[in-house]
């Protein structure tokens, strides 16, 4: 499923020029689209189409162009840390990756634990209750993963594409035909239709909802990771960037509304309401029997989100350790051009992480507010990337962009101060005590989350401050990320 190029060689090794438009697009997709994220959506039934569209305007619209205009002027290899140092220099392009990578580091045990949970569906149920099937399914899925993105990313691609389409679109695609089929079949959806119904309702107990609509979107950047794979920079970027966020659009509100048809929007749950809908769906269809095989492809679907996960920001790492601001077991990569250090480091954290939320007692009672971290880290970075935008229409005015935000620098301050303001908001929101923990006032659930996501933070400008003359490559590309030290 992955389009095939040609192999280019480049100091220290070979990249393979592999990806095309429908390759980064499956990359965008596989970071972005998943199941999961519909149920807290359908709770607000037909007013979920209001809050997407907003949601696409003011964040999802402005990170596609922001990303396509730099990823078609700086086609170079570290996405984000690419474009926000060529804007703001060194260490800001060092920090805004570091805070993408970050998180991923709190995330893992999510995305796992769904990744096990579904699973269980799949065989029996009880097992989403035993702690050892749970951490061997996860770990399974984590080092899986990381070992096909050792392989690089022509093995990775393949992997991502077929997990995107077995385990993201068939089953969304299914779930849009049966919500279309069931009222046409007589039945009675769970939300009556009014014009009214349509607009979002902002009041001050919708306002964190906001935040969950911006979160729909993270993830557009991750194609521009790939810069050095890509045959055609110019030309592909735009093309999948526009293909992806239009797919990505139109596949969240059918399946947010096929949910809210037939779940009641009091029992959605935010953890199974996909399994809820199918559930309704196929025993009126009598077609049960495929519960089992749908949970199966939903598992495949957050398997390919994982490792598409795994190897953006990894790879942003990789080219920081290749400018010498990390220990120079961080710049190791393989004959495949993978980052082999920083994906087995973060191998083994996320692992430690993994196992804490499964047995230590009470330790997922920190979900939460881990939760709240890894959506304040990203908002870091996107906040940085639409600063980075205004900049160089100013700083770098010259450089040549296949894809340019329309409308000038007015243009680009609408499109880069709406999501600036977008990611303002979601922080802001964030310190706001979820209801699961609603007994803690807002600085018992706020200054714990501000520490961590501070010490989270907080390493690239100690790495910076440490660092030794031996800690840079030898020399440099032509892209200026460095050169490879190859392991065997």
């Amino acid at each position: 499923m992955t389009d095939t190029g040609n192999r280019q060689s480049s100091a220290g090794g070979k990249t393979i020029k592999s990806l095309g438009v429908f390759a980064l697009a499956m990359i965008n997709i596989a970071a972005v689209l998943t199941l999961r994220k519909f149920p807290p959506m359908a709770e607000y039934g037909w007013s979920s189409i209001g809050w997407c569209m907003l949601g696409a305007v003011f964040f999802l619209i402005p990170l596609s162009l922001s990303t396509a205009e730099m990823a078609t002027g700086w086609p170079k290899g570290g996405g984000v840390y690419a474009w926000v140092r060529e804007a703001f220099g060194e260490s800001w392009g060092f920090f805004a990756v570091w805070c993408e990578w970050a998180q991923n580091l709190v995330w893992f045990p999510t995305v796992l634990s769904f990744i096990a949970s579904s699973f269980a569906f799949a065989i029996n149920p009880d097992l989403a209750n035993n702690g050892w099937f749970l951490f061997t399914v996860m770990m399974t899925a984590f080092w899986g993963c990381t070992i096909v993105n050792i392989f690089g990313q022509k093995v990775a691609g393949k992997f991502n594409n077929i997990g995107v389409v077995i385990g993201t679109v068939i089953p969304a695609f299914f779930m849009i035909v049966l919500g279309i089929a069931y009222p046409l079949l007589g039945n009675t959806i769970q939300i009556p239709f009014s014009p009214s119904a349509l607009l979002p309702q902002l009041n001050f107990s919708t306002l964190p909802f906001v935040a969950t609509v911006v979160m729909l979107f993270f993830g557009m950047e991750m194609a521009g990771y790939h810069a050095m794979e890509t045959r055609n920079p110019s030309r592909d970027f735009p093309r999948a960037i526009l293909l992806s966020a239009s797919f990505i659009l139109a596949v969240t509100l059918a399946c947010t509304l096929a949910i809210a048809f037939v779940v009641p929007q009091n029992n959605i749950s935010f953890s199974a309401g996909i399994m809820q809908a199918f559930q309704v769906f196929l025993d009126t269809f009598h077609l049960a029997w495929l519960i089992g095989p749908i949970a199966v492809l939903i598992t495949v679907g957050a398997l390919a989100q994982l490792a598409t996960w795994m190897a953006g920001p990894a790879k942003g790492l990789g080219a920081v350790a290749l400018r010498g601001n990390l220990p120079p077991v961080f710049r190791y990569q393989n004959r495949h051009g993978s980052p082999t250090a920083v994906l087995l480091i973060q191998g083994v954290i996320g692992t430690v992480i993994s196992m804490l939320f499964l047995f230590v007692p009470n330790a997922s009672s920190a979900y939460w507010f881990l939760t709240a971290m890894m959506v304040q880290l990203l908002c870091i970075t996107y906040f940085l990337m639409f600063a980075a935008v205004i900049r160089l229409r100013y700083t770098q005015p010259q450089t040549p962009r296949a894809y340019r935000i329309p409308g000038g620098r007015t243009g680009v301050w609408i499109v880069s101060v709406s999501g600036c303001l977008a990611c303002l908001y979601t922080i802001a929101m964030s310190f706001l005590p979820p209801t699961a923990i609603s007994h803690l006032n807002i600085w018992a659930y706020a200054l714990p989350m501000l520490l961590g996501t501070a010490a989270l933070a907080i390493p690239p400008f100690i790495f910076l401050k440490f660092k030794r003359p031996n800690w840079s490559s030898p020399s440099q590309d032509s892209n200026g990320t460095g050169t490879v030290d190859q392991q065997p």
